[in-house]
């Protein structure tokens, strides 16, 4: 019985899958950095914006 050998994956599609993978995981990170307080319930969502209709000239 011969032994099983799963074919591999072109260069191109190996290095295409972990850019995509690194960037997606970039993404997250940033977007947590970005909203993560507001996910996690530390911080409302409208504050911190500073005053940009407090007052109407």
């Amino acid at each position: 019985m011969a032994a099983f050998h799963p074919p591999t994956a072109p260069l191109l599609h190996r290095f295409l899958a972990k850019s995509l993978g690194a960037g997606m995981w970039f993404f997250i990170f940033y977007r947590a950095r970005q909203d993560g307080a507001v996910l996690l319930g530390l911080r409302h969502p409208w504050d911190g914006h500073g005053d940009h209709g407090s007052e109407h000239h």
